[in-house]
């Protein structure tokens, strides 16, 4: 909380440049790590990351932190951050009880009635009501808006052909996915961007350039990777992508980009990540159930996975590990869609593209304009889990607060 209150102190006035070789000393970064926070551009806006970062490395991180810029000649900044932990935050606000009304319909008749808003829940009994028969009430405080027109910008980043020297094969079929998503959501009312073939830098530079920009006058935000995959070190969101080069990008790393702190015109408003990447090298070949299911040729011939395993500094293949202990904040109005369980490898078509895009594609065409997003998304689940001799489970971290339906004309 201390580092959140002092971010806007800390930015204007924090000299990073004596900073590096002790945090590294300290063990609160690695040096590939340092080397990233002082690409990030100005002074300004390596503190700013370096501040956001250190929510992320544990409860240590913090008083060692306060003595590093004592060390460094910037004991008024410690001291800031010291009175920032001492002050009692602010009081909670209470409920907006507002009571709007809803017009109920059965048949010829009408019928409205009160109804509180900011309700986690209600109950309205048709005994209640006087009325038979099924009934249906939503409350617009209780679904994400999506009124804007356009509604928000979606990038897709769509790697296909990789360098030599990473090890990484080409990903054939990948364009089919990237053009069956581009016009999903252009229909869906998305101004669309594709970049094909980045390097891991160029990548960043995308998302860091997306989540910059002002989203004022719009309701959400979609970001697709369509990449190979690995395991990566995390604490809340787990994998990574890589780039053309071989280079591993954290999908933590690409989520926080947009999350309150570093993209604030996107505050409450749904963040979407499509991830179309294997979660590390299993395959899966599943158990046996009451019913049957659809039978398919075995993985072979024109079927590829997107799994690579994650090389740690030693170059052997990386256990997923946590970095830091660390206490955080729920991340809110975030949803995280990875098209496989992680650990496991995701199935690609040469002909027809991934599973998991072909799948939610086709889940959206048909139930977009009645489902909400989780909803959809568990029906992708389920026609995906029925594929294949070997299987494949997508799933989703979801940290979304209200109900999310695409805008449908």
């Amino acid at each position: 909380r201390a580092l959140r209150r002092g971010r806007a102190r800390l930015v204007a006035a924090l000299r990073v440049e004596p900073l590096w070789d002790p945090l590294e000393q300290r063990g609160l970064f690695t040096r590939p790590m340092l080397e990233e926070l002082q690409s990030a551009g100005s002074r300004g806006e390596q503190a700013r990351q370096l501040v956001i970062d250190l929510e992320t490395r544990g409860k240590q991180a913090f008083p060692a932190f306060l003595s590093i810029l004592q060390d460094t000649g910037q004991g008024d900044l410690a001291e800031m951050l010291i009175q920032e932990c001492e002050s009692r935050p602010a009081p909670l606000q209470l409920l907006d009880l507002r009571p709007v009304e809803l017009e109920l319909q059965q048949g010829k008749q009408h019928r409205r009635v009160s109804f509180l808003t900011d309700i986690v829940s209600c109950w309205i009994s048709q005994q209640a009501l006087g009325m038979r028969g099924s009934l249906t009430v939503t409350c617009p405080c209780q679904d994400y808006e999506m009124k804007a027109n356009p509604c928000g910008h979606c990038l897709i980043l769509n790697n296909v052909n990789f360098s030599g020297d990473s090890g990484l094969s080409t990903r054939e079929g990948s364009d089919i996915d990237c053009q069956k998503l581009e016009r999903r959501f252009r229909a869906f009312r998305f101004t669309v961007l594709s970049r094909r073939d980045l390097k891991a830098q160029e990548m960043v530079l995308e998302l860091q350039r997306l989540s910059r920009q002002d989203h004022s006058a719009l309701n959400c935000c979609i970001v697709v990777i369509l990449s190979h995959g690995c395991q990566t070190s995390h604490i809340q969101f787990p994998g990574g992508v890589y780039g053309t080069d071989g280079k591993p990008i954290p999908i933590e790393k690409i989520v926080n980009y947009f999350n309150g702190s570093n993209c604030p015109s996107l505050r409450g408003k749904p963040k979407l990540f499509f991830i179309q990447a294997c979660g590390g090298e299993q395959r899966d070949q599943g158990f046996v159930v009451d019913c049957d299911s659809p039978e398919e040729e075995a993985p072979g011939g024109s079927l590829e996975s997107d799994a690579t395993p994650f090389q740690g500094s030693s170059g052997s293949v990386s256990r997923d590990e946590p970095d830091a202990i660390a206490s955080l904040p729920t991340p809110s109005d975030i949803l995280v869609s990875y098209s496989t369980f992680p650990g496991f490898v995701s199935w690609r078509e040469k002909a027809s593209g991934s599973w998991y895009v072909e799948m939610l594609d086709s889940v959206l065409e048909q139930y977009a304009h009645s489902e909400d997003l989780l909803d959809m998304l568990v029906r992708v689940a389920r026609a995906v889990s029925a594929k294949g001799r070997y299987k494949q489970i997508p799933g989703c971290f979801n940290f979304l607060r209200k109900k999310f339906f695409f805008a449908c004309d």
